[in-house]
């Protein structure tokens, strides 16, 4: 899967959650429309956001492993321990709170669209993996970006969870900037 078609599955995820969002009033039931989904909960999203940051992990943990870039693999590096950290610090959150993460299908698309975007990845070597993982990393943080402004962020209820998602969009901004200077630079 090139970068173009994991954004695009990415962006159907979210997008599938801005749209559950974007419903003002349920309609109706008819025989043309099914009841409008229920709009998902803090602890959807907050699997939703643990999901994009272990999807990053992961292919930080890929990238050390496959490139011999310098450039890339500080990059992989600040990827790997900034996102860790962020989800050490949302399953403490939900432990605190006595919030169990509720698998969705927001998730499950995210974390099937990584797996194969790995594979693709996986049997590219040298210049051509830097490229494809540094456009990647773009791609992908720009759209949980932003999932994170506009949809997750506004419908997250708790407080502290709310807070949270703030300073991970605000990292995540920061990585894409650093992932598109990455990207830039490698030819």
């Amino acid at each position: 899967m090139n970068k173009t078609v994991f954004a695009l599955a990415i962006a159907l995820a979210f997008g599938a959650v801005t749209t559950v969002q974007a419903q003002e009033a349920p309609m109706a039931p008819t025989a043309a429309s099914a009841p409008a989904p229920a709009a998902l909960n803090d602890a959807q999203i907050a699997l939703i956001a643990y999901t994009a940051g272990v999807i990053d992990v992961t292919a930080a943990k890929q990238a050390l492993k496959k490139s011999h870039n310098k450039d890339v693999r500080a990059f992989a590096e600040e990827m790997a321990r900034d996102h860790a950290a962020v989800n050490v610090q949302a399953l403490a959150l939900c432990k605190k709170l006595g919030v169990t993460p509720a698998d969705n299908a927001t998730s499950q698309s995210l974390a099937k669209g990584a797996v194969a975007e790995q594979k693709t990845l996986a049997a590219l070597k040298g210049a051509a993996y830097d490229k494809a993982y540094a456009d990647n990393e773009v791609a992908f943080h720009n759209t949980v970006n932003g999932a994170l402004t506009g949809t997750l962020i506004p419908a997250t209820q708790n407080a502290e969870l709310k807070s949270l998602l703030e300073t991970g969009s605000k990292l995540f901004k920061e990585h894409q900037m650093h992932a598109e200077h990455l990207a830039q630079g490698l030819k």
